[in-house]
């Protein structure tokens, strides 16, 4: 119960403290638990202890009676020493595996990193705004913002797309996202209604960027922003039969000069992600506030 005051334990950590046999550990923790002082939870195959939050004595009480108890037991002072040793063992072992990737850790593999994670977590960052997603399909990325945002209006050309997308929504009891049936050029919003809009993966289907862009302005806010996820220009012919492209995505200064041209300001573009396997697709990202 001393050393397990401070810190979480393992059984083969307790072992290694306390310098005794783990039956003997377990049958100990075991009777713990049972009187409801400790508190265990397994992680594969190891199994951590801990001072149990709600136990049958008082926390204040319990850490007294702890403290008179371990005054008379002369091993208190060297278990200490060895739970000290034990937990710097531990975070040594971190940071020799750190150590190691460093240099190296964005192109090496590590459990549950990814950028769809990542996305994940930025999208929940998004204020209570309105967000027009142009050229949403189903809306996956509608449904995302909509956890935040005040409101998020789905915008597809697609009758089927909507339709999928709204039922999605309905199933997951999201009520403040709108689908709407509508082109890239003549999105169906009011002007100077929306703080943020978004082309993700969309704009290259516009029968033309320019209009659309210059359409994404007129419902934005003073202030909002455009944002546009797209493919980088690129040659891959077979994309228009494939996945019905219009345009073989956008180079950077391309679409800093069509934000240009419809009136944004501190305009901005670069490649973020680059695909591995051929064609080796890449996207860019660009910006502009009205």
């Amino acid at each position: 119960m001393n050393v397990l005051q401070s810190e979480e334990l393992s059984v083969a950590e307790i072992q290694e403290i306390l310098g005794m046999g783990q039956s003997r550990i377990s049958t100990h923790l075991g009777q713990l638990k049972r009187a409801g002082l400790v508190h265990d939870r397994r992680v594969g195959k190891n199994i951590y202890y801990s001072w149990a939050a709600a136990g049958p004595i008082k926390e204040a009480e319990l850490r007294s009676i702890v403290r008179l108890a371990v005054a008379d037991l002369p091993e208190a002072a060297s278990d200490q020493s060895s739970l000290q040793y034990v937990i710097a063992k531990r975070k040594n072992r971190t940071r020799e595996y750190f150590n190691k990737l460093a240099g190296k850790f964005g192109r090496s593999y590590c459990p549950g990193r990814s950028w769809q994670a990542l996305a994940h977590l930025l999208l929940t960052m998004i204020p209570a705004i309105d967000v027009a997603d142009l050229g949403a399909g189903e809306g996956t990325l509608s449904q995302i913002l909509a956890k935040s945002a005040r409101k998020v209006i789905a915008i597809d050309i697609s009758e089927r797309m909507v339709e999928v997308g709204a039922q999605l929504a309905k199933e997951q009891g999201i009520t403040n996202l709108e689908y709407r049936i509508g082109e890239l050029e003549e999105p169906p919003i009011s002007d100077n209604s929306i703080d943020l809009a978004i082309f993700s993966q969309a704009l290259h289907h516009a029968n033309s960027p320019q209009k659309a862009i210059a359409a994404a302005r007129r419902i934005l806010r003073d202030g909002g922003r455009l944002v546009i996820l797209d493919l980088l220009a690129h040659g891959f012919e077979q994309a228009r039969e494939l996945y019905a492209d219009l345009w073989l995505g956008f180079s950077e200064v391309e679409l800093v000069r069509l934000l240009d041209q419809a009136g944004f300001r501190e305009t901005d573009a670069q490649v973020v992600s680059k695909e591995p396997d051929s064609p080796h697709f890449q996207t860019v990202l660009a910006t502009g506030l009205k």
